[in-house]
């Protein structure tokens, strides 16, 4: 009698499902992506332990028995923080029939929001020889770390101060923008995400558009160019904008890059203004007046002043040094060099120059270093006042010559003169009021008080030649050639003459 066991086609049928789900397990146990088989019913019947990591269980009963208890012990949250309801989580949504790809949430315990993973999740559904739904599998990715990263990203990119939003390529729409963006520009962002780069134009104006049109298509680097970008209120910001083609998730994007061009155009239109004023202000100055390189005194610009009083025109002047045009000595050249390396500036110093002529000016020399187009350049200024010198030159001179005897001029008036005599000579001098003897002092005493030859003959006791020879030899010592140029040698000098009651011939009276 046979005593092999009947076997049905229902029961057949099992073990077959069974075999066939032992070696579906074998084949998706070491795999890196996590999987989850649920039976149509909702149950879950398996886990591998990719998945088992993903959750931070051990075992698959551990997710629960089925899609309810799955979502007891473990919360969802999508990307923007709102919480994945139930009949949305990936379970509910498989065991729904439906097929999804990528869906990404965070998963975390219900008892520990703490710890948590993300997952991008995929759906599949295995079908039987009818047709019919037999295997529902949940295919997980851990994008714990790609999350990290792209927090990491978000962070970064939030934080940094320039201005940068960015595009996905696949329909050229911002998807990013970052505060420094907003600040520029004024606008909010829910007026930027989801806008394409054409309603946001960031290319507008700019120099090289059809490359930059060109390189987004391609997915290529936009080199640095100027353009226009138009603000919420109306008006316009110039920018200088870059794009680079960069990944967010499995998407290809473009990061653009923004420099606001406002503060330089101020800066420069500031400058060209003060340009400007400088400019007219140089032209229009009646003081003869000449720019010069700083460091070798090469005529960079000169005003129509500088050419009526040294007789250089613009053409001849230009491109020249000062030492080419002998405009002035090596000397004089040394000590304005000297003083400004000291001091950077020099004020009203009198100098001896020569115009194109070669005639002879004294002016009053003023220089100041000054910054234009970045250089440092040498403005200076002369003040001819040759006229001047000769008017009051002539003027002691007159004075001199019909005042032999300046026995009335008033001690106010001497010094007044002394003063003038003082400003017209030359640095310097050899004569010493030490050189005279102790009898030369006692008559050029009483010179300065002004007494005649014959006065202080009689004063010091002296035959008058004798006196006369004095004079001569005073004269000849202070390198002095009339009696009021010796007063006024004295007066410069601080040598007054000694009161009349201290005359040596009333000291010798009175002993």
């Amino acid at each position: 009698m046979d005593k092999t066991p009947v076997v049905s086609d229902a029961d057949d049928k099992v073990l077959r499902k069974q075999t066939d789900r032992r070696e579906l397990q074998q084949i998706i146990t070491g795999l890196t992506e996590g999987v989850i088989l649920v039976e149509p019913d909702q149950s879950i019947v398996w886990a591998n332990q990719a998945a088992l990591d993903m959750h931070g269980v051990e075992d698959f009963k551990q997710l629960g028995a089925n899609a309810s208890e799955y979502r007891d012990r473990f919360r969802l949250r999508y990307r923007n923080n709102h919480m994945v309801q139930p009949g949305s989580y990936p379970i509910d949504r498989v065991i729904a029939g439906e097929g999804f790809s990528d869906v990404i949430v965070e998963v975390y315990p219900a008892h520990d929001e703490e710890q948590y993973w993300v997952h991008r999740v995929r759906s599949l559904v295995l079908t039987n020889s009818a047709d019919e739904p037999d295997c529902l599998v949940l295919i997980l990715h851990d994008a714990t770390d790609w999350a990290s990263a792209e927090q990491r990203f978000e962070k970064t990119f939030n934080a940094n101060p320039a201005p940068a939003v960015i595009c996905r390529l696949s329909d050229q729409r911002y998807i990013k923008v970052n505060q420094g963006f907003l600040e520029m520009t004024g606008y909010a962002r829910e007026q930027v995400i989801g806008r394409s780069v054409y309603e946001i134009d960031v290319f507008e104006s700019a120099d090289h558009r059809e490359l930059a049109v060109e390189r987004m298509g391609e997915g290529a680097t936009i080199p640095q160019m100027e353009a226009v970008l138009r603000l919420p209120r109306g008006d316009t910001k110039a920018v200088v904008v870059a794009g680079q083609p960069i990944d967010i998730g499995e998407e290809t994007c473009m990061l653009f890059t923004f420099v606001d061009l406002e503060p330089r155009k101020k800066a420069e239109n500031a400058l060209r203004q003060s340009e400007e004023r400088f400019e007219k202000s140089f032209r229009m100055t009646p003081v003869p007046t000449v720019l010069l390189t700083a460091d070798d005194f090469v005529v960079l610009d000169l005003n129509s002043a500088f050419t009526a009083t040294a007789g250089f025109t613009h053409e001849e002047a230009l491109g020249k040094s000062i030492d080419e045009m002998a405009l002035w000595s090596a000397e004089v050249r040394a000590k304005i060099a000297a003083s400004l390396a000291k001091s950077g500036s020099l004020r009203n110093v009198e100098f001896q120059l020569q115009n194109k002529d070669g005639d002879t000016l004294t002016c009053l020399v003023s220089a100041e270093v000054v910054s234009i187009h970045s250089k440092n350049c040498l403005l200076v200024a002369f003040l001819d006042i040759t006229e001047r010198k000769r008017s009051e030159m002539e003027l002691v001179f007159a004075i001199e010559t019909v005042m032999q005897d300046a026995s009335w001029f008033s001690r106010t008036l001497i010094e007044k003169l002394a003063n003038v005599r003082r400003s017209s000579m030359p640095e310097g001098g050899s004569a010493r009021l030490a050189d005279l003897t102790s009898r030369e002092r006692d008559v050029f005493d009483l010179l300065c008080r002004g007494l005649a030859d014959k006065e202080i003959a009689k004063e010091l006791a002296l035959a008058p030649n004798t006196v006369r020879n004095h004079v001569s030899t005073i004269y000849a010592k202070l390198e002095v050639h009339s009696r009021s140029e010796a007063i006024v040698w004295a007066r410069e000098r601080g040598f007054f003459g000694l009161p009349a009651a201290e005359s040596p011939r009333r000291k010798k009276t009175a002993g």
